[in-house]
């Protein structure tokens, strides 16, 4: 594995009562790679570990026991500038559940934590005609990120589904931007069956709304169970979109932790999915 970078926190920012941004200094090693999902592997410590510098997860690994294992988390970049190398990441925080968000939750400037990365995948096609954007909270980072980058004046649809008007943020975009908020009436840590899959009202959103004309680039991500099983066929099959413009995939499944939701990701591939 590439040797992490380092991560000091500077400061965070409540945007919703769900939702915080955490903005940390980055040390040399890292460097953006143009995608607006950008990714990247955060690594919390154990706690009441300290481990030596500099940090290497392997050694770490290798040497320690499992007590002392830091935990991996997938987060998406919401921005970086490198001027100040500071990296500002967003985490969706329910309760005491989890690992990342009851962190970030409590936080303060001063704390470390190490990161590998980027990884990423998408960016708006420019040759598009249009652009449709949906997911839930886990993915509006990377959707508030995709329709900063958007060309002026394009028509883009983005249907972003969260527990309610509390929960929404500004979006800001060149584009003609037609923003759906998609109200569930919970968190997403209290999903039930009837809200869930086929049940989803994101789903549902997305399915009723106008198609329009020419070549849509599409970005679809959140819950797996939503995403993968309901809209990638709805996008892939009944609308005839060819993979080349779908950037769909799951970033979390309901009653799953990151590790489990890991290994239903290989197990959806080995069915062909």
């Amino acid at each position: 594995m590439p040797i992490p970078v380092t991560v000091t926190v500077v400061r965070k920012q409540w945007l919703t009562p769900h939702l915080v941004r955490v903005v940390g200094t980055v040390s040399d090693g890292f460097s953006p790679n143009g995608f607006t999902d950008a990714y990247v592997k955060l690594i919390f410590p154990a706690p009441g570990v300290d481990y030596p510098e500099p940090f290497d997860l392997d050694t770490v690994r290798a040497t320690l026991g499992p007590e002392s294992q830091p935990v991996l988390r997938t987060y998406t970049v919401r921005s970086f500038d490198p001027e100040r190398r500071e990296i500002a990441i967003d985490f969706v925080v329910h309760g005491d559940e989890g690992i990342a968000g009851p962190w970030a939750r409590s936080v303060e400037p001063g704390a470390r934590f190490w990161l590998t990365g980027p990884g990423g995948a998408f960016t708006p096609d420019p040759a598009a005609d249009w652009y449709l954007f949906a997911g839930d909270e886990s993915a509006l980072p990377a959707i508030a990120a995709a329709v900063e980058a958007l060309p002026a004046g394009a028509p883009a649809l983005v249907f972003v589904e969260v527990g309610g008007s509390e929960d929404e943020i500004a979006l800001d975009s060149p584009a003609d931007l037609r923003l759906h908020w998609v109200h569930r009436g919970v968190s997403s840590d209290r999903i039930t069956d009837d809200l869930a899959g086929a049940h989803s009202p994101l789903v549902a959103a997305v399915r009723a709304a106008e198609w329009l004309p020419g070549q849509v680039h599409a970005f679809v991500h959140g819950e797996a169970e939503s995403v993968m099983r309901q809209l990638r066929p709805y996008l892939r099959k009944e609308r005839d979109v060819a993979p080349k413009w779908v950037s769909i995939s799951g970033y979390w499944r309901r009653g799953r932790t990151e590790e489990g939701f890991r290994e239903w990701k290989r197990e959806l591939a080995a069915e062909g999915a």
